[in-house]
């Protein structure tokens, strides 16, 4: 009876590979993408490349507190602060992070960096292509790592007109 059973096992392996055998083949071109994330499906709690954030008004959400570079484990986080000026707004704090670099060759994409920020300046966005011969590439600065400028920045809110409620009847 068992090598009956046995026969039946590789017969029904074997119908599976014929059928794959001659169904088409189904190809993604990868590198020839039209977008450079298209097919891309992540998942929510992805960690790519940092972002770093800017607030509503356009201005950087760093206020170069060192909070985030002091949890990295993996130290390749560097910054140097500056102070901001009445000429000169950066960031909506009195200092702001005049240098931000990430080393993408240490970093371990822990996420320490993102729970460690208490203005949720720095995020993990969604890039994942990180690949190079040149290991000098893999250092971030700020100007890379900037999220752009809102269109509506520093722009005031366009009024609504009041939306009218009908009232109830008892």
């Amino acid at each position: 009876m068992s090598v009956f059973s046995d026969i039946f096992g590789i017969a029904k392996g074997m119908s599976v590979t014929l059928r794959e055998m001659f169904s088409p083949t189904i190809v993604e071109d990868y590198p020839n993408k039209k977008l450079p994330n298209e097919g891309a499906v992540f998942q929510e709690r992805f960690r790519g490349l940092h972002e770093l954030q800017r607030d509503e008004n356009g201005l950087e959400k760093c206020v170069a507190c060192f909070l985030c570079a002091a949890a990295c484990p993996s130290n390749c986080i560097y910054i140097e602060a500056a102070e901001n000026t009445e000429e000169n707004r950066i960031s909506g704090a009195e200092r702001y992070a005049k240098i931000y670099n990430i080393d993408y060759n240490r970093c371990i994409f822990c996420g320490y960096c993102v729970e460690a920020c208490p203005t949720d300046a720095i995020t993990h966005g969604h890039g994942f292509k990180l690949a190079t011969f040149n290991a000098s590439n893999l250092v971030y600065r700020k100007e890379a790592l900037l999220v752009p400028i809102p269109a509506n920045a520093g722009k005031p809110l366009e009024p609504q007109e009041p939306v009218m409620v009908p009232e109830k009847r008892a």
